[in-house]
């Protein structure tokens, strides 16, 4: 299996989830290598129970993903916390929901649910979860107790990050990182925009069906991240069709740019 862990499939959290963009995704996922994504898709993005009632409509759920022209889509959520971070919540359909669901109060700045209330809930749902760009400055996850993060199941090696500060030097810093506490790295391209997909990946020695399943991989280091020589590239161009993108849907009244 060949996955990216941190991907979105709305261009941004203030427009409508689109069945085509999502479906032009997935075909350039396969197009970079890969055989599968985790949709974390922001937990507070507009409308986000319409994204799996829609993909509920259109692809069979098996095991911990939607099944796409036979291209797996594991079903997660990304979920800022009180104390600042954010956390990749990632398994079946039916536990992240109640999940979201525990989270209803708590989407807005200044309500967000502690890391330590988050972390127990879950655990209470067995799901996997990682730790999103730990130490990026605008959401860092170094003040956060070393006994809060060590109950994660991985860091994100970012593709973003790595674009902003240089591939070597991020690289180096989140291992050395999650080496200090004991949890290990995988790679998540934190894409918007599909050009993105392929900056990163994790190559599984072994084919993952639930979250389960790739707890156990990453607990026994049984996978290879992988930094595309063109990451600088593919995030560069992806910035600047999403911003265009973004700017053609202002114009058109769809979405009030922040």
């Amino acid at each position: 299996m060949i996955i990216d862990f941190h991907t979105h499939v709305k261009l941004s959290k203030k427009v409508d989830f689109d069945l085509n963009y999502f479906n032009e995704v997935i075909l350039n996922a396969k197009e970079a290598g890969l055989t599968a994504i985790a949709l974390t898709e922001h937990f507070n993005t507009k409308h986000f129970h319409t994204i799996y009632e829609t993909l509920d409509q259109h692809f069979p759920y098996v095991h911990d993903y939607y099944l796409v022209n036979d291209f797996k889509v594991f079903t997660g959520m990304e979920v800022d916390v009180k104390e600042v971070g954010h956390i990749l919540c990632i398994g079946h359909k039916d536990k992240l929901l109640r999940l979201r669901h525990l989270l209803d109060r708590h989407t807005e700045e200044g309500q967000f649910m502690p890391f330590s209330m988050l972390l127990d809930a879950v655990e209470a749902e067995d799901l996997l979860v990682i730790g999103a760009h730990p130490l990026r400055t605008s959401t860092p996850l170094q003040q956060h107790p070393p006994e809060l993060l060590q109950r994660l199941d991985a860091f994100d090696l970012n593709g973003k990050d790595m674009h902003e500060h240089g591939i070597e030097n991020m690289q180096q810093s989140v291992i050395a990182f999650g080496d200090s506490h004991g949890v290990p790295v995988v790679c998540g391209s934190d894409a918007h925009h599909p050009i993105h997909l392929g900056a990163v990946k994790n190559t599984f020695a072994v084919e993952c069906h639930t979250a389960n399943d790739i707890k156990l991989a990453i607990t026994s280091g049984a996978y290879e991240r992988y930094v595309s020589p063109v990451l600088h590239t593919k995030v560069n161009a992806a910035k600047v069709v999403k911003k265009k993108l973004k700017e053609d849907l202002k114009q058109q009244g769809r979405i009030v740019l922040s």
